[in-house]
């Protein structure tokens, strides 16, 4: 495979690219519907699905799967978005200290991964994401709106409706955060579509909290480098 390549992840609502402009890397996050980013090589394109395959026919050659990870213990069965940010913690994020790592992947669904410093996957947590929940809420009551504005509000008891569905949802994702985390033990790693919404408020909690929004697709990139 070249260092050069492009490389797309299929999600489950959405397509991941990353290409390389200006000698660094960017990245770009496309509805399945949507059109496709500007200057992507797909001769040299790098993919990995968790989704539905688009309906375009360029998927011809290049997959990444579960064979190409060097990861001690991986089932099989785990998505390939959860096998690369764990091969991407281990080389990426600093472990001075061969902590475990507690990846939570913050996406359509929210992934919890723990891994030890030597790459053994221990286990992990699959539950709706913070728009999935939000949007069950909807369709599955008369009143609940899906909120038109997206933040995380910051009284624990909130008054408007729209607020208390924000609230709630965000409080189930951190108490399973805080369920899972050992202080003393773990390093904490966020990433995914909502890594940046829930990190930030997070932080004023949990400090040695590290926020990579794009872990998944420089798990493909380091793949590719070895």
């Amino acid at each position: 495979m070249s260092n050069m390549a492009d490389y797309l992840l299929i999600g489950n609502t959405r397509l991941h690219w990353a290409s390389i402009e200006n000698y660094s890397y960017k990245f770009h996050h496309t509805l399945i519907n949507q059109s496709f980013p500007e200057n992507i090589d797909f001769n040299n394109l790098i993919w990995a699905s968790v989704g539905k395959y688009p309906t375009d026919n360029f998927l011809k050659k290049n997959q990444v799967t579960h064979k190409d990870i060097n990861l001690k213990h991986i089932p099989q069965h785990i998505g390939i978005d959860r096998a690369l940010v764990c091969f991407a913690a281990l080389r990426k994020i600093e472990n001075k200290l061969n902590k475990n790592l507690l990846i939570v992947d913050l996406g359509t669904t929210v992934s919890i991964t723990k891994i030890d410093s030597k790459g053994n996957i221990l286990g992990g947590q699959l539950f709706p994401g913070f728009m999935t929940q939000l949007k069950s809420m909807e369709q599955n009551t008369k009143n609940l709106v899906f909120p038109n504005k997206l933040f995380i509000p910051k009284n624990k008891f909130e008054i408007s409706t729209m607020n208390a569905m924000l609230r709630g949802v965000y409080n189930s994702i951190i108490g399973a955060i805080n369920i899972s985390f050992d202080r003393t033990k773990d390093l904490l790693i966020l990433c995914g579509g909502d890594s940046k919404l829930i990190g930030n408020s997070l932080k004023k909690e949990i400090e040695a909290l590290i926020i990579e929004p794009n872990l998944v697709m420089y798990g493909m990139i380091l793949l590719n480098k070895i």
